[in-house]
């Protein structure tokens, strides 16, 4: 007897976990994830959630601030309407129990971060924001929910009437399982991981992304990626954010003998444009130079900045020296699957949340703390049109795909991948650079593919990082110009003539039996 989900969410984000806590409890509610429910973006998120509840703030100025940010890429009744909701969801969290940091009066702690123009961040355990609302959300799920961990979904499910009916899965034994559902939910986060300093979970890679796309859905603002100048590097890899905060008191990026690099390079030195710095990072470490920011100047470092102290602790640092290591990272997707308010695809029975979405809320670049207002905002938002949604027999009319005979395609290292895709891709791009990795990419033939089973989890990985890298690179190969979390060093400025509110949509015109795509540009809507 084959089993159905009424609802199938994959992922386990503050936008899934939002959602499952929304959904009535006479709905069948099962939650997939490929590792643990507490390995994801959401949980590791230092930074807090922004809304204008401040005696002097006004939904008006958040507005603005956002659109400011996304270089007026956004759209404005999304914007509006998301902004507009935060000083509710805020509340409604912080009456459940002690979520977020109050004062010795009792109300929410208010605190600052760039580009916003009044103090509007609500945190929660200070930099565990994240950690916190995750942690509260899964003390609300009811029995009514049901999770999965270590289950890699690779294949969206759908019917004769391209209407999408479930997921298929593998586990870490081998053993492959078809999920059905009447509504299926995107929540798997972005793709950080495709590059080689990134901020991200382990987890996230493009999966919910690539597999939308296999299906046809359309997918939108892939050239739009926000890089960090300033990651914890130790050891090769990247241990979390240090704040630019830092910067803004006073710390200065040097090399190995005390050399500072910024000097020269842009009028505000070390608290110049974020790819800017980025860039003058990432190029001295590529030369073999490690890179610090020199906190000797700070007085009271750890009492300032006491979540930044821990990490460096954690790690085994010792801020004694005066130093931090440091590397860019991607740290933000602002593209996605596209969506409506309600998490909507261009499939039916298919819905995408959180970052793997885009509603057209961060526009080209996402201002600070609007990433988590989304996920409550989103998971939200679709468990109201969910919970009034009348159930039927989805089944009856599946799509057996045949077993097509099949050799399995050479696949790069993944290190090449995320090398490659930082080298070409990355903080700033041109058009050599990028038509060098659409070449790269291609030889892997990716999109001759029919038959993903016979591919093992991490082969399934590389596989879903290597189409979304191309919609990447495809993306920004389009765009001819700079905007937001998209530079190009041939096209370094805005060009609103053009490009203003044109939006670029990659759609597989046959879902995984296609062997070409196609790529529309048009006017965002």
């Amino acid at each position: 007897m084959t089993i159905s989900d009424d609802i199938l969410i994959l992922g386990s984000g503050i936008a899934a976990l939002q959602l499952a806590s929304f959904l009535n409890k006479d709905l069948n509610v099962r939650i997939l994830t490929k590792d643990k429910i507490r390995t994801a973006n959401s949980y590791l998120a230092q930074g807090g959630i922004a809304a204008a509840i401040g005696e002097h703030d006004h939904p008006n100025k958040h507005i603005a601030d956002t659109f400011e940010a996304g270089r007026y890429h956004n759209k404005q009744e999304v914007v509006e309407e998301i902004i507009k909701s935060a000083p509710r969801l805020i509340k409604f969290i912080s009456e459940q129990g002690s979520v977020f940091d109050k004062n010795q009066d009792g109300e929410l702690l208010l605190g600052m971060e760039g580009a916003h123009s009044e103090k509007r961040i609500v945190h929660g355990g200070g930099d565990a924001t994240g950690k916190n609302v995750v942690e509260f959300l899964i003390s609300t799920l009811k029995e009514n929910v049901t999770i999965e961990e270590d289950v890699f979904a690779y294949e969206l499910l759908l019917n004769s009437e391209k209407r999408c009916i479930g997921v298929k899965a593998k586990r870490h034994d081998g053993t492959i399982k078809n999920y059905y559902s009447s509504n299926t939910i995107l929540a798997t986060g972005g793709c950080g991981q495709l590059f080689t300093y990134t901020s991200n979970a382990d987890t996230v890679s493009g999966d919910g992304i690539a597999m939308a796309y296999l299906a046809g859905a359309e997918v939108v603002d892939m050239e739009f990626i926000q890089f960090h100048p300033t990651l914890l590097y130790l050891n090769g890899e990247t241990k979390g954010l240090i704040s630019e905060a830092v910067r803004g008191e006073g710390a200065v990026l040097v090399t190995d003998d005390g050399t500072p690099i910024m000097e020269g390079v842009h009028p505000l030195k070390d608290l110049g444009p974020r790819h800017v710095v980025s860039q003058k990072i990432y190029e001295y470490l590529k030369k073999g130079c490690n890179v610090y920011l020199d906190i000797s100047k700070i007085e009271n470092f750890k009492q300032r900045f006491p979540s930044i102290t821990a990490i460096c602790e954690k790690n085994g640092l010792q801020l004694s020296e005066g130093k931090i290591p440091v590397a860019p990272g991607s740290h933000f997707l602002m593209g996605g699957i596209k969506t409506d308010l309600y998490g909507r695809t261009s499939i039916k029975g298919l819905f995408a949340i959180g970052e793997a979405a885009c509603t057209g809320l961060h526009g080209a670049n996402r201002l600070a703390s609007n990433s988590l207002l989304e996920g409550l905002y989103m998971g939200e938002k679709l468990s109201s049109m969910l919970n009034e949604t009348v159930y039927e027999d989805i089944l009856s009319t599946e799509i057996i795909r045949p077993f097509i005979p099949q050799e399995k395609v050479t696949l790069p290292d993944l290190q090449e991948i995320k090398d490659t895709m930082m080298e070409r891709v990355g903080i700033v791009r041109n058009k050599a650079n990028l038509q060098n990795q659409k070449v790269w990419l291609d030889t892997f033939k990716t999109h001759q593919i029919n038959n993903l089973n016979i591919y093992s989890i991490e082969e399934m990985t590389k596989i879903f990082m290597l189409i979304t890298a191309n919609l990447i690179t495809e993306a920004a190969l389009q765009r001819t110009e700079s905007r937001g979390g998209h530079f190009r060093s041939d096209y370094a400025k805005e060009d609103d003539h053009y490009w203003l509110n044109k939006t670029i949509i990659h759609k597989n015109s046959r879902g995984m039996e296609s062997n070409h795509e196609y790529i529309e540009t048009a006017l965002a809507t």
